[in-house]
């Protein structure tokens, strides 16, 4: 990867690690509602003259329900639920269990028939969850149980949303899917923020709401198909490993949370199942070559997408995120502007056409 690519892949493993700590920045004086609207208002405004000079809004807003059911999955619900999560949960406690979208990714394409579990992928759900029972059992309290499962439905809408993008949306301009997707969630919001809407927002709060629509997200998709042109979206999802790891470190750095025993046992076991859970062998040379939408890039709740080709000794690789999902990395596929790859080899991560991971976010 050239020296631009890794500045591209540094800056953005730093920003999508930063969402968590911003959040819980921002909730502790604002309604989770008004930081989840003002991120997606702010973001959308950003992204729109982008997607209207390249003319990519209105193809996607012709395919309107999907976009709606994957903008309630990937974003409305879980941007709300993760900010609710967080008036209770430590920031980097949030970052931590997020990062198990890759599993949950794995477990819905084989519910769904478009994957099969291994002995080597089982194993890694195992251990990935033994490190989430190992988070929860040693440092959760029983009454922040609630915002535990909040953030579990959060993990299943990241996964679950590039499943929609890869089956129904592929062949929209990624760009607009994610402005139109904001713009539609913060539709969504507006009306239920007027009983909540506060008197006055601290210096903190309001900055941080800036930062998350300006930084990790319109900015953040720019740099992300920046990364994806440069060095292909295999390496770009490597992100998805990354992202947890900032969002620890930030939080026991920024806002004193103790890294703790939990913490120290959950993580790597969650790291190593997800990657576990989410590798697949090489495709056979016998099988044919095929043109397969790829989703790459759900890091906190947003997805990118990219059509790769499918060579006969590669296989595909998706990443869904935060997380986005928001979700693993194979090595780096050439890449154009508009996101198409020529070449995808195989990884930690390769899947069969069409079969998403997820990072979070």
């Amino acid at each position: 990867m050239s020296r631009r690519g890794w500045a591209l892949f540094a800056a953005l493993s730093v920003i999508w690690g930063v969402p968590y700590l911003l959040i819980k920045i921002a909730v502790t004086d604002v309604d989770p509602l008004i930081v989840a609207f003002g991120r997606t208002l702010l973001a959308a405004v950003l992204l729109l003259p982008i997607v209207l000079y390249r003319r990519a809004l209105i193809p996607v807003i012709r395919r309107w329900k999907w976009l709606l059911l994957y903008t309630v999955v990937e974003i409305s619900g879980p941007w709300l639920l993760l900010g609710h999560a967080e008036t209770r949960l430590n920031s980097s406690t949030a970052g931590l269990l997020i990062a198990i979208v890759p599993m949950i990714a794995a477990i819905a394409v084989t519910i769904t028939g478009h994957d099969q579990l291994d002995a080597r992928r089982i194993a890694g759900l195992a251990i990935g969850f033994a490190g989430v029972a190992a988070l929860v059992g040693l440092d959760i309290n029983v009454d922040d149980l609630a915002s535990v499962g909040a953030l579990l439905l959060v993990a299943v809408g990241y996964a679950i949303g590039p499943i929609i993008i890869n089956r129904k949306l592929a062949d929209l301009p990624p760009m607009g899917v994610i402005a139109a997707s904001l713009i539609v969630a913060a539709a969504i919001y507006a009306p239920f923020t007027v009983p909540v809407w506060p008197a006055q927002i601290s210096a903190p709060a309001l900055w941080s709401i800036v930062a998350l629509a300006v930084v990790c997200t319109a900015a953040a998709f720019v740099i992300f198909f920046a990364l994806i042109a440069e060095a292909g979206p295999a390496r770009a999802t490597v992100i998805t490993y990354i992202n947890p790891a900032v969002a620890i470190t930030l939080g026991v750095l920024l806002l004193d949370e103790p890294f703790t025993i939990g913490m120290a046992i959950g993580f790597p076991l969650v790291i190593v199942g997800s990657v576990l859970a989410t590798s697949r062998r090489a495709v056979a040379p016998a099988e044919a070559t095929a043109v397969t939408p790829v989703t790459v890039g759900t890091v906190d709740g947003a997805t990118a997408v990219a059509a790769a080709t499918m060579k006969p000794d590669a296989a595909t690789s998706d990443a869904t995120q935060t997380g986005a999902t928001q979700p693993g990395a194979t090595e780096p596929g050439a890449a154009t502007a508009a996101g198409r790859t020529k070449e995808q080899p195989d990884g930690p991560s390769g899947h069969r056409p069409g079969t998403p991971t997820a990072p979070g976010r």
